[in-house]
């Protein structure tokens, strides 16, 4: 069975960036999933600081208005990775998972660090690179011309281990194939 993992939709971070194509190609997968009868596991990143946007108590911490409704299983989640003290493996092996796709955002740690934590637990891991978003850019590493998506899309992708596809390939591959 194949499930997908929605990461970090959360106020906090859809209110940091114009991610309106990338809310638009996640839902778009998401009603894929839910016409073929396959899971949408949202993940909830909650930070212990009070401070923090995505603190409990927070509105910043909610599941973003636009894609909530559709979740069948929200987790969450203190760290990066969707895995480390959660209930997720637990969750997809009740399920019978076999392949995981994901989208979400903070690319560059919450996605990447949950394909990886997936892969290492034996997953088929599909990464659709133009749905998953970040609110960092060349600014935030000081690296001018850095592209994170492209980056951290091509590194998982020269892997060999997860597949990096974009939503027109997804289409072709799954989509039409069905799920």
């Amino acid at each position: 069975m194949k499930a997908l993992l929605v990461i970090d939709v959360q106020n906090g971070i859809v209110e940091l960036g114009d991610f309106t194509n990338e809310l638009l190609r996640m839902e778009n997968i998401i009603k894929d999933f839910k016409a073929s009868g396959n899971p949408v596991i949202f993940m909830r990143h909650i930070d212990a600081s009070e401070e923090s946007p995505l603190c409990r108590s927070s509105v910043g911490s909610e599941l973003h208005p636009s894609l909530k409704d559709y979740a069948d299983v929200v987790i969450e989640k203190s760290t990066p990775s969707s895995f480390y003290q959660t209930e997720l493996s637990r969750t997809l092996d009740q399920l019978g998972v076999k392949q995981l796709f994901l989208v979400g955002f903070e690319t560059e740690f919450c996605c990447m660090f949950t394909a990886i934590a997936a892969f290492d637990r034996g997953y088929e891991v599909t990464l659709i690179m133009d749905a998953v978003g970040t609110t960092n850019t060349e600014r935030s590493y000081d690296m001018p011309g850095l592209r994170i998506n492209d980056f951290v899309s091509k590194v998982l992708g020269w892997s060999s281990v997860i597949e990096v596809i974009n939503h027109v390939k997804y289409v072709e591959a799954y989509k039409t194939q069905g799920l």
